[in-house]
């Protein structure tokens, strides 16, 4: 995990290459749909899509909730690109591996990158069924250098020691938050510190706390490699939480996590979801800057 030399610029031109030929869409911005919000790419018109197998070097999605689709489209007149289920660390996929997209969408010529998850609350003012803006991020594993940029450094990608300063952008974030007023959704809208743990078992009450004392709002067990890489690429990013359970932390609580539940959060909240990101999308030029 600690390696990306198995990977060339070559490899991701090769997948980049297949899918141009594939598509006549020529996407600018890219969306990645966390457990239970693939339903995103359903919004997406004139569609070409890709199961994961069939595209040259894609890895594949193992955990349900993730259909493992490829999809081109257009959203209000943009075209986008969906990724209908995402790679995580904990399925065995090295960080090249379950950040590969991201760099072939560079090369699809994609500029922003918009990703969203299923997290757990630790902030206690968010209830299960919130939408946390995310303003920053906390990337554990790679504190303990498990990071996708290991390794010999492409600089036709990006520089050696890309900032990790103001990666969600700013502007796209007033943008979402105008929009949820104007939508009447307010009142579920939070923004606040995501973090990555490795996963797959939820935390533990005293990695809880632990997390809840650092800060952070809400905690999921993928994303912050994306972005990472997407910063290195040059690209703008915005990104989405939805809170589908709140994390246990303390001793006398008798409640448990499971998937499942997820999911079903996920069902709930799945149409104002894509209403925002649509709206977002449609605000954006196509030169990677917003009207």
């Amino acid at each position: 995990m600690f390696s990306t030399s198995s990977l060339s610029y070559d490899d991701y031109q090769k997948t980049a290459s297949w899918l141009l030929s594939q598509t006549q869409h020529r996407p600018k911005v890219a969306i990645i749909c966390g457990s239970g919000l693939g339903m995103l790419a359903d919004a997406l018109k004139c569609q070409d899509s890709f199961p994961y197998s069939d595209i040259p070097g894609f890895p594949q999605s193992t955990v349900q909730g993730h259909a493992g689709r490829l999809v081109f489209g257009e959203l209000k007149g943009k075209t986008c690109v969906c990724m209908q289920g995402r790679f995580h660390m904990y399925e065995g996929h090295s960080l090249c591996k379950t950040t590969f997209p991201v760099r072939v969408f560079k090369l699809l010529g994609v500029e922003t990158l918009i990703v969203t998850n299923a997290a757990g609350s630790l902030a206690d003012s968010y209830q299960v069924g919130d939408i946390m803006i995310i303003k920053d991020h906390i990337n554990f594993p790679g504190l303990a250098g498990l990071n996708p940029l290991n390794g010999p450094n492409d600089e036709k990608f990006g520089p050696r020691f890309p900032p990790m300063s103001g990666v969600y952008d700013k502007d796209l974030r007033k943008i979402a938050f105008d929009l949820c007023k104007s939508m009447g959704v307010s009142q579920f809208i939070q923004e606040g510190v995501y973090c990555m743990v490795g996963g797959p078992n939820f935390e533990s009450i005293a990695e809880a706390r632990l997390l809840h004392r650092l800060g952070v709002d809400a905690v999921g067990m993928s994303t912050a490699p994306e972005v990472v890489v997407a910063t290195h690429c040059g690209m703008r990013v915005f990104g989405l939480s939805l809170i589908t359970n709140k994390v246990v932390k303390s001793y006398n609580d008798t409640e448990a996590v499971n998937h499942e539940a997820v999911l079903e959060v996920s069902k709930l909240r799945s149409q104002t979801l894509q209403m925002l990101v649509t709206e977002l999308v449609s605000r954006m030029d196509i030169n990677n800057n917003t009207t």
